[in-house]
């Protein structure tokens, strides 16, 4: 069974904001010492946090769920409630975070980044909050928000400095078992890989670099087919391009032909990739016929021949496409555009506000109050609901929904 995941879906939760509460203060000689109801804590946050420990998005294949701690309630003499513990999930250098509509939200690239995939629900105001010299006893608190919840998709680009890009059993697997220390499976069938391996080459020097040996490209893979896209998605962030042409009698075609068409692939896919440093290097050269065209270096993996030459060819470029990389200050924080509310009109012809700032506008304990109720109202007009609802073609008696509140239309609240 395959233990490496690129792609999955995950649902996150922040946690929900603790209720407000209504109390007011009794002491002896003191009937009604006025209104001292606590805050409720705010609900935790769900971030995904880059982690060099982890390498694959297998912890979210059968848990896909991840949920932050909510926040408990207020009481009585203004004791505010406590807030809900931040959750932190890791995931993989190279992590891309997409909508369900496929629209890319965060790219999580170094260890240290990260985004804030679900914020938790703010605290409702306790009625001691409420106090004023117009209102003197409110009878009312604020609810807890609920956390934010989302489904996402999340895609991993393997962080490599190095790719082995080629055609299915050309040798790239038996290559990078020769010169790191991975053991990836090797057989004598096509897509043997049919997932990415990872191996580090060190050196004498201490250079080390990550080399990638990914699925095998076959013609056609830009548009989807074999492996396509997942094959081509982790060429993306390589560094170098390593590109293997058969030179066996096995081959499918001949070595230049096989160049041009694992180019061609590549260009039409990302044409950005063809910048890259690139070294093409024919595999299986102990197996070629001794007329076999081909100029460049031979290596063969079994027997080791040309495999130095190929590893200091690798640093080599790794070193200089590294020197080119501006510094990182340091790592990256995502926090998503707060959102504002929108008007809709349903087929019944009544109009819903959404948003969490209209929610939060009519977040309170006891609606049926009539303070309660002018509060909600002023909290409407200055966030410009009113004329927003106009606007949208609100008319007297038509009927309105935010949140649990509704009410009718009226021309005099514009």
């Amino acid at each position: 069974m395959s233990q490496f995941i690129d792609e999955c879906g995950l649902h996150v939760k922040g946690g929900d904001g603790g209720a407000g509460a209504v109390s007011v203060r009794r002491e002896a000689h003191v009937p009604l010492g006025g209104p001292d109801g606590g805050d409720g804590g705010t609900g935790g946050d769900v971030w995904l946090v880059v982690d060099r420990n982890v390498s694959s998005l297998i912890a979210f294949k059968d848990h896909p769920h991840r949920a932050a701690g909510s926040g408990t309630h207020g009481q009585g003499q203004r004791k505010h409630g406590r807030g809900g513990t931040d959750l932190l999930v890791p995931v993989p250098e190279g992590t891309v975070v997409r909508d369900q509509d496929g629209d890319v939200l965060a790219d999580l690239v170094s260890v240290g980044d990260r985004w804030l995939a679900a914020a938790g629900g703010r605290g409702g105001r306790g009625n001691a909050r409420f106090l004023s010299n117009r209102r003197r006893a409110p009878a009312f608190a604020e609810q807890g928000e609920v956390g934010e919840e989302h489904w996402l998709r999340l895609e991993l680009k393997l962080m490599a400095d190095v790719a082995l890009v080629g055609f299915p059993s050309v040798g790239k697997s038996t290559l990078i078992s020769v010169i790191s220390a991975a053991k990836p499976k090797i057989a004598d069938y096509p897509f043997t890989t049919l997932e990415p391996n990872l191996g580090v080459v060190r050196l004498d020097d201490d250079t080390q670099f990550v080399v990638a040996d990914l699925p095998g490209l076959i013609e056609g893979a830009s548009d989807g087919r074999g492996l396509g896209h997942r094959f081509l998605r982790h060429v993306e962030r390589a560094r170098v391009l390593v590109l293997l042409v058969d030179l066996s009698p096995l081959a499918e075609h001949p070595p230049a032909e096989q160049e041009r068409i694992l180019l061609a692939e590549l260009g039409d896919y990302h044409p950005d990739l063809l910048e890259r440093p690139r070294i093409v290097v024919g595999s299986r050269a102990d197996l070629a016929e001794p007329d076999v065209v081909f100029d460049g270096l031979r290596v063969a993996a079994v027997t080791g021949a040309g495999v130095r030459q190929l590893v200091g060819a690798m640093a080599d470029e790794v070193r200089q496409a590294r020197a080119e990389l501006p510094d990182p200050d340091a790592f990256v924080v995502h926090r998503p555009v707060a959102e504002g509310y929108r008007v809709e009109r349903d087929d019944s012809g009544a109009f819903e506000v959404f948003g969490r700032q209209a929610a939060r506008a009519v977040a309170l304990s006891d609606l049926t109050n009539p303070e309660a109720l002018d509060e909600a109202h002023r909290r409407l007009k200055s966030l410009g609901i009113d004329k927003a609802l106009a606007r949208a073609g609100a008319q007297p008696g038509d009927l309105v929904r935010i949140g649990k509140l509704v009410f009718t239309f009226d021309e005099d609240e514009q």
